[in-house]
């Protein structure tokens, strides 16, 4: 499954009940259409519909797996602000 001359992507899907998933594919699209078919792991087959909110394109697999790593350790609010484009802590005039 690793191909070394594709790249590859981190992604985050928001599930139907509210919770984020995070994952890496080389081909986001397609895997997507797994995990809303059924074919993606448990947690998103027993949560779907999902919705696919964040894609970030990370090179190569092993760089995918660690920003996996890393965003899975996020708390939600965290993860909510890198999906709404790092808005801003502070209020401006």
């Amino acid at each position: 499954m690793v191909e070394s001359s594709s790249s590859w992507s981190v992604y985050l899907l928001r599930c139907s009940d509210g919770s984020y998933y995070v994952g890496v594919a080389s081909d986001v699209a397609h895997r997507v259409q797994q995990h809303n078919s059924g074919q993606g792991p448990i947690f998103t087959r027993e949560r779907g519909p999902v919705e696919l909110v964040y894609v970030e394109d990370c090179g190569t697999y092993l760089a995918a797996r660690r920003r996996e790593k890393q965003l899975k350790g996020w708390r939600r609010e965290k993860k909510e602000w890198l999906i709404s484009g790092f808005p801003s802590t502070e209020l401006r005039a």
